[in-house]
């Protein structure tokens, strides 16, 4: 667990802080953020969730198709409870409801999934097994549903509310949503992408962790932290919630022990980092966004092996 804490949360830490000092110290103004945002969400995030996806192979998903409908099922469920509640309870807009759910109800398994599951479980079949199948569900299926629900509920561009076709098209346009559902059709079909390809896509996709926690950090420079209860329970919903729904799920359909502890470790990372660029460039929650991203990045230090230790535990 200190090797977790050591290689894996404590550089993301002191990124986001050298983001956060930088926009307090006006060497990069907040405003420019959004330029960072822009060069992650249209360039370097697609990048890397291509050239993750398309390594993966249609064998690895008929593999273990019973771990391929609980993250399905799991993460899609989540997701449009995040949405919904937070409307509910907090009296959010739709707009407001589709980021929250992208922040709250989603793990940040395109930024950190490899980085923080390698040093635990090595770099086995499995290990790409789990990360390829969470990763296919929430940037092809979570994060297209999103742009859409925020495009429905007028927090496009222009702040009006599209309709379903207009909403639907705008969300597809984005390379954040076509790039992986592109990826995850080739893998289906069975084309293979030549290994060739593979640098020019990891040139820009290499600048896609660093860049997009930095540019959170400096997000989060133009706000104070909020700890507040709407903080407080999408932190809860990402580090307790969704962890726990896993777990009960995998352990009554029988799931392995190892694959086990990885598909919840995977649920428990931090909430994705996707969602606070789309909040950023969209401007719509991004005050809450940015406070409940920071405070999960926080809880996960604790969360993490608990969830480990449980897994084991239940499943052992």
């Amino acid at each position: 667990m200190s090797k977790l804490l050591i290689a894996d949360l404590i550089p993301i830490i002191v990124i986001m802080l050298v983001g956060y000092a930088s926009g307090k110290k006006n060497v990069f103004q907040a405003d420019q953020a959004r330029v960072f945002n822009k060069l992650v969400l249209d360039y370097a995030l697609p990048a890397a969730l291509f050239v993750s996806i398309v390594r993966a192979d249609r064998e690895m998903l008929v593999a273990n198709a019973t771990l391929s409908i609980i993250s399905l099922g799991g993460l899609v469920s989540l997701f449009m409870l995040s949405y919904f509640t937070i409307q509910w309870f907090f009296k959010r807009t739709k707009a407001e409801g589709a980021v929250c759910a992208l922040i709250a109800g989603s793990p940040t398994i395109g930024f950190l999934g490899y980085a923080v599951l390698d040093p635990l479980f090595g770099t086995g079949i499995e290990t790409g097994l789990v990360i390829a199948i969470v990763a296919i569900v929430v940037n092809a299926v979570t994060i297209p549903i999103g742009l859409y629900l925020l495009n429905a509920g007028g927090g496009g561009q222009d702040g009006t509310t599209e309709s379903t076709g207009s909403a639907l098209l705008s969300s597809l346009k984005e390379p954040v949503v076509w790039a992986p559902i592109l990826a995850v059709i080739l893998v289906v079909i069975g084309v293979r992408v030549p290994d060739a390809v593979d640098p020019t896509f990891d040139l820009i996709a290499k600048a896609n962790s660093s860049v997009a926690v930095f540019a959170a950090g400096l997000t989060l420079s133009a706000y104070t932290i909020e700890l507040d209860w709407e903080v407080a329970y999408n932190t809860a919903f990402k580090l307790i919630l969704m962890p726990a729904v896993f777990l009960l799920a995998g352990w009554a359909c029988g799931l392995d022990s190892e694959v086990l502890q990885m598909l919840v470790l995977s649920v428990t990372l931090p909430p994705a980092f996707s969602g606070i660029i789309i909040a950023s460039r969209y401007q719509v929650y991004t005050r809450t966004g940015t406070s409940s991203l920071a405070v999960s990045v926080l809880g996960f230090i604790v969360a993490a092996p608990l969830w480990i230790y449980l897994a084991r535990l239940i499943s052992g």
